[in-house]
């Protein structure tokens, strides 16, 4: 059973929806910056796997560039809803880049990505790499 609060009238409306966003814990939970990776070595291959649930696959972009492995994304949504007195519309919007020094022993033309279940996976074959080659990996 919930107790019930003496309330302050002269509490200001600034200050009771800045504890309603700070008390928040769905709210405070949605805000991060960057998702997680983890990069595993094993047998001859690196694999890269970031969490990134909410976004699609053609939100990201992934490249290798000046020696590194470059993986963004970005992605906006929209809704909109109107009714008889009031019009209401919603947007969300988010965000990341990641980057990572990739090592000497890497075949360029062998990196693979994948996007499934809200993990990107990046497979690179280990040989080597002309670390001023550009490239971009397409997501399957």
């Amino acid at each position: 059973m919930k107790t019930l609060e003496k309330t302050n009238p002269s509490q200001s409306l600034e200050s009771l929806i800045e504890d309603f966003w700070k008390n928040d814990d769905l709210v405070n939970q949605s805000v991060k910056s960057e998702p997680t990776v983890n990069i595993i070595d094993k047998n001859g291959v690196y694999k890269v796997t970031v969490s990134a649930p909410g976004f699609k696959k053609k939100d990201f972009k992934v490249a290798v560039e000046d020696g590194s492995l470059i993986i963004s994304a970005e992605t906006s949504a929209e809704k909109k809803e109107e009714k008889e007195n009031y019009v209401r519309k919603e947007f969300s919007a988010s965000s990341f880049a990641r980057s990572f020094r990739l090592p000497d022993n890497i075949t360029l033309g062998h990196i693979k990505a994948n996007y499934k279940g809200g993990l990107l996976n990046i497979t690179i074959n280990k040989n080597n790499l002309d670390k001023k080659e550009v490239k971009e990996i397409k997501i399957r």
